[in-house]
């Protein structure tokens, strides 16, 4: 038996990827483990989103050479900035085996056959989206109650602080039999709620068993037909493919779950117009108002992005206003910084302290709103799906539609079932509940409206 660490930074699109890296290499014998000490074969699942990315991944390489020259391991990175550093990772630190893609890695067999031939290093960074999805083994270990499942791949958007269209390729949808044999599997091996995973999701456009290219409305209402799948979500949206179909659904399919994650990134039109988004803040407002329009109950998530380039004192007042309009559930905020190759990074740079003030002031704002959506379930009754054991014996924890964890004792017997709990406590980061006497647990067929 062969072990394998993978360590997966970033999105759940990452989290997905890494799952099925470790299916595609379950039939060479290697086995997940929990540590990289005992590896014979360690994989880096990169992101390039986030700051000094790229720095990162070369820290943990380090760490991982010195484990290297005290035992034989494969080391391999994927991912984006394995896309995006290519042939100068392999340069920079010689220990590293292989260098793979995010469209590339079902090549991985391959290049470990290669590395084993003696030929030296392994490197893939190719855009086979099609290639990949079909390479993949049809089996595939358990997700759990919860799963995650990849549908769309790229972005066509090319916002100007992003690295995605360079690093993940263009838009490109997997068929609707393929997902749907897919999410079969999942919820056969378990799974009760799925969440549709792409770098632009609502841009969907599969083949379906028509011949005809469905959007994610219909792939949703097509997914939502199977029997024991109680909860669908999906991330991540552009409000450009915010089409009046999958706002219907938010209003009349119930397994579609009340939350939705809208980045708009600014308040400003001349921010907004510089990243290249393609819409203004009275477009995503008026957005908002349709969707709120078709379901009241539907709580919206967004990120923001602060100091970017050009920004200034007014336009982050836009954005200020833009999210007390709004009311967010929650939301994801971060400082700019530059993303090499990318059109922004050659703008006229915003000063680090004022990026860094502007980031508290924002945060702040969302950290109270997430507050206060959270005292306002306070004292109702909500369905959660459990999905594990809590800290506390007996104890279990789930979500709720809004996706909040939800801890509640006495209730580890109901893991996988859907229950009403009744929210008697907010926390810091989750709700705290006790189950409601009948505590039916399913189905969830008319959850979102019960709220």
């Amino acid at each position: 038996m062969k072990k394998l660490y993978i360590k997966t930074y970033g999105c759940q699109m990452n989290v997905y990827d890494s799952a099925r890296m470790a299916d595609l290499l379950a039939p060479l014998g290697f086995t997940p483990v929990d540590d990289a000490a005992s590896a014979d074969m360690v994989i880096l699942n990169t992101c390039h989103i986030r700051e000094k990315a790229a720095e990162k991944v070369y820290s943990e390489l380090g760490r991982l050479k010195k484990l290297k020259e005290r035992r034989p391991m494969l080391i391999a990175v994927a991912g984006c900035v394995a896309q995006a550093e290519g042939a100068e990772m392999i340069a920079r630190q010689p220990a590293v085996d292989i260098v793979v893609g995010p469209q590339s890695y079902h090549r991985l067999p391959e290049m470990i056959a290669q590395i084993a031939r003696g030929t030296g290093h392994a490197l893939e960074t190719d855009f086979p989206a099609r290639d990949k999805f079909d390479a993949l083994p049809e089996e595939a270990a358990p997700q759990g109650v919860i799963a995650f499942l990849t549908v769309q791949e790229g972005c066509d958007k090319f916002c100007t602080f992003c690295v995605v269209p360079y690093t993940r390729g263009a838009e490109y949808s997997r068929p609707v039999t393929d997902i749907e044999d897919e999410a079969r599997r999942l919820v056969d091996s378990g799974a009760r709620e799925i969440t549709l995973l792409g770098q632009n999701v609502n841009a969907y456009r599969g083949l379906g068993p028509d011949g005809k290219r469905w959007s994610l409305a219909q792939l949703i209402r097509h997914l939502a037909r199977l029997e024991d799948l109680a909860r669908l979500r999906y991330t991540t949206s552009h409000p450009r493919d915010m089409t009046n179909d999958l706002i219907a659904a938010h209003a009349d399919e119930p397994k579609l779950m009340p939350f939705l994650h809208l980045p708009v990134q600014s308040g400003s039109n001349g921010i907004l117009a510089a990243m290249n988004r393609n819409h203004t803040a009275d477009e995503y407002l008026h957005l908002v108002e349709r969707i709120r329009a078709a379901n009241p109950d539907v709580a919206l998530s967004s990120d923001f992005i602060v100091g970017f380039p050009g920004e200034t004192e007014a336009d982050f007042a836009a954005t200020l206003s833009l999210v007390r309009e709004v009311k967010f559930s929650q939301a994801f905020s971060f400082k700019y910084s530059p993303r090499p190759g990318t059109p922004a990074a050659t703008m006229k740079q915003v000063p680090e302290p004022v990026k860094k003030e502007r980031l508290a002031i924002l945060q702040a704002v969302l950290t109270e709103q997430q507050r206060a959506f959270n005292r306002a379930c306070e004292g109702r009754m909500m369905p959660v799906l459990f999905e594990s054991e809590g800290r506390k014996r007996g104890q279990a924890t789930g979500r709720s539609p809004y996706l909040q964890p939800v801890h509640v004792e006495s209730a580890s017997h109901l893991i996988g079932e859907i229950s009403e709990v009744r929210i008697e406590t907010v926390l810091t980061n989750s709700l705290r509940g006790s189950l409601a006497q009948s505590h039916a647990a399913r189905p969830a067929q008319n959850e979102a409206r019960a709220l």
